[in-house]
């Protein structure tokens, strides 16, 4: 065997018994504490959606998000003056009850709708008490100061944003448009879109709606 080519197999060797020697090595050692990504947190940690809030409802009574405990809660953020994001949302949301009772009244009747408005300066207890009574009968519209409407859009991690028009008396609000469903417990189980139909809110809290969960059943 050539010279060369001999020390070049023994270099080959003796690199790869070094690599077997410092795996071995490496494999022994004491492990630490796994070092967990950004992302492997977002894959296996909750969604941060809800929290504590203090609002008004649409009968004048304070309410907290401990009012709701013990319930599945629907929840939408927007106001009455919007012109068709929000009356579709919550026609869309009584559909989807209407439809379930259909099925199970007992699942249904679990579910609490609640509209919180995003609009407080226009959106008093009187004009809220006036606009839940188009949709569905166990609705709670809630507003309050705007300090209040804020802390509770931030728990829910919803935008909304003031859309300045030439007449400062008239104007509109952009705002999210996710429907939230909560558990019993307050903490967040999924969500629908605008885009979402009666049907498929229906089919969502079938699947996601245990009546036993609920408080005084």
């Amino acid at each position: 065997m050539p010279r060369n080519l001999r020390i070049l197999l023994i270099t080959a060797l003796g690199l790869a018994l070094v690599g077997i020697g410092l795996g071995t090595w490496f494999s022994l050692q004491p492990k630490g504490p796994a070092q967990i990504t950004s992302s492997e947190t977002r894959s296996s940690g909750t969604a941060l959606i809800g929290g504590p809030f203090t609002l008004t409802d649409h009968q004048g009574q304070r309410r907290s998000e401990a009012d709701f405990e013990g319930r599945y809660m629907l929840i939408f953020f927007g106001y009455t003056y919007c012109p068709d994001i929000c009356p579709t949302s919550l026609s869309t949301i009584t559909q989807g009850l209407d439809i379930l009772a259909e099925t199970s009244e007992a699942k249904a009747a679990a579910v609490t709708p609640v509209f919180v408005s995003v609009d407080p300066a226009r959106d008093t207890t009187e004009a809220l008490a006036q606009y839940v009574d188009h949709f569905h009968p166990s609705m709670v519209g809630m507003t309050g100061s705007e300090e209040e409407v804020a802390a509770a859009a931030k728990a829910y991690r919803v935008f909304y944003k003031k859309v300045e028009q030439a007449d400062a008396s008239d104007y509109l609000v952009d705002h999210s448009s996710i429907i939230y469903l909560m558990a019993p417990d307050g903490s967040y189980l999924t969500h629908f879109t605008h885009a979402s139909t009666g049907e498929d809110i229906a089919e969502g809290l079938a699947q996601s709606v245990d009546p036993a969960l609920v408080a005084g059943s």
